[in-house]
């Protein structure tokens, strides 16, 4: 299979495409300039431009590029560009797929669950509505911006992903060097939810939705359970060998991370329903097998 990647140079990319080489697939990976290597595509997601020539042929796109969430405090202008890279990008890589002479089977549109919104301690899965906070506004209108492509009788996926649990990027990566210096704790009340998955197999599910046709529409990408951040802290001291005792209050990190504290201190208790039934076997089925493998990767 020949697969195009976009946000290939990212944490869940990169790890995405050492993957998909591995099984032998053939991957091609959109660029924001000139493509110069025999793998790169040049794209242009804000001027909504794609070598359609050298995408033809492709059989399945998976789609990643936006800016990062936690990157930046949340000022309006950032605010704005989480919104504006996310809809136009997939616009763009949607719209190009349609005006292909043999457009591909499928596409995989990354998401988030961000969509729920904060569900305190209810379980939510795909078939349950979308939430009301900025980043559920953004991904409902993140998620629209493939309309051209599922118009076009293409299956579209849209990847809900939960927080990845990885030692070399995303947020999660964060917390290591934390922990490991012994001054990891709780974050605030640590009673919130969260909806994890290990890298490896955020990979793995991403592949699955691409070679499963029964898969369309959302998909959440999380673990079997959803933890509270008290028992993801308690694992992460396990896992390391450190002590948890210095919680962070929820005001310092209001204080620190302004608006987007509220995805710190929020919960989301996501169930991947979607994964289950279409059969999708975990490597990580709990946040301490997580943990283990993001802290043994190089």
């Amino acid at each position: 299979m020949r697969v195009a990647v976009t946000g290939a140079s990212g944490l869940i990319g990169t790890a995405l495409v050492a993957r998909l080489r591995l099984d032998g697939h053939q991957v091609s990976r959109l660029v924001r300039r000139a493509g110069f290597a025999a793998d790169e595509i040049s794209w242009d997601p804000v001027g909504g431009t794609v070598d359609l020539a050298a995408l033809e042929g492709t059989d399945a796109v998976v789609h990643l590029a936006g800016a990062g969430v936690g990157d930046h405090r949340w000022t309006s202008a950032y605010k704005a560009e989480i919104l504006r890279s996310r809809v136009l990008g997939t616009q763009t890589i949607a719209r190009a797929i349609t005006q292909l002479e043999r457009p591909p089977q499928v596409l995989v549109s990354g998401s988030a669950i961000g969509w729920y919104g904060d569900t305190g301690d209810h379980e939510v899965d795909e078939r349950d509505p979308a939430g009301t906070s900025f980043l559920a506004e953004v991904v409902q209108a993140w998620e629209a911006a493939t309309g051209s492509a599922a118009d076009a009788g293409i299956r579209v996926v849209h990847a809900r992903s939960g927080l990845v649990v990885a030692r070399n990027g995303g947020a999660w990566a964060r917390l290591f060097p934390i922990f490991r210096l012994g001054a990891g704790g709780r974050l605030g009340a640590g009673t919130q939810y969260w909806s994890w998955i290990s890298l490896r197999d955020e990979t793995a599910a991403l592949i699955f939705c691409l070679q499963q046709p029964s898969l369309s529409g959302a998909v959440n990408l999380t673990g079997p359970r959803a933890v509270t951040n008290a028992e993801a802290t308690a694992a992460m001291g396990r896992v390391m060998g450190r002590p948890t005792l210095l919680p962070v209050p929820a005001v310092a990190l209001k204080l620190a991370l302004g608006e987007f504290s509220s995805e710190v201190l929020g919960s989301i208790r996501v169930l991947p329903r979607a994964l289950k039934e279409a059969g999708f076997a975990w490597t990580d089925i709990t946040i301490e097998s997580a943990i283990s493998a993001a802290w043994r990767s190089p």
